[in-house]
């Protein structure tokens, strides 16, 4: 429970505030009917936010496409996840750029309700792009374990094959020494009795 002295010192401080005094206060309370811009949709980013007055897309852009050259998205759904990294990354730098509006150069913070916001939306960005980037990696290490199972079963076929040809060609050749032994226990006549004798013989 507050004491007397703290809520004269409240009491006091929220005296100070008579709204946004700075530029960058002014512009960011401009945006309150799109909910500071960190969670509104617009046209300008594929539906995915607006962008303030002192923001550019162009830092934006470049912001995404780092993101896809360090993680090399193979996939839509894969690229989406990147895209939605890029934009929470965004939201929640916007986030702490806001928090710094609410906070005068004795850093009190002059509007308690705003600020508490912007730092629950930091937060929640936060969390938001480690889950996109947690996502993403569960999705590569499956569809690794997917390739490495295709691989195996690759290398087992292949094996199979060339067990069964090793077994045909060992096959062949019993049948061949089977042929010639059959071959080497047949009787062969001798060339010194005549074919009238080997009658008789019989």
């Amino acid at each position: 429970m507050a004491t007397p002295a703290q809520i004269r010192a409240n009491q006091q401080n929220s005296q100070k505030s008579a709204g946004a005094t700075t530029a960058a206060g002014k512009q960011a309370s401009s945006q309150n009917r799109f909910a500071h811009g960190l969670c509104a949709q617009s046209e300008h980013t594929n539906g995915s936010f607006y962008f303030l007055d002192d923001e550019s897309k162009e830092e934006y852009d470049a912001l995404w496409a780092r993101l896809t050259d360090e993680h090399k998205p193979e996939t839509e759904t894969e690229r989406i996840l990147v895209r939605r990294m890029a934009q929470h990354d965004w939201l929640r730098g916007r986030a702490l750029r806001l928090q710094n509006t609410c906070i005068f150069e004795d850093q009190h913070v002059m509007a308690v309700p705003q600020f508490a916001l912007y730092l629950r939306y930091q937060a929640t960005h936060e969390r938001a792009f480690f889950k996109a980037l947690t996502e993403l990696q569960k999705l590569r290490e499956q569809r690794r374990k997917e390739q490495i199972g295709f691989e195996s079963q690759k290398l087992a076929q292949a094996a199979a094959i060339r067990a069964e040809k090793a077994l045909n060609v060992r096959i062949q050749e019993f049948q061949i020494k089977k042929i010639r032994f059959e071959r080497a226990q047949k009787p062969v006549p001798s060339p010194e009795s005549s074919p009238g004798d080997q009658k008789m013989a019989a």
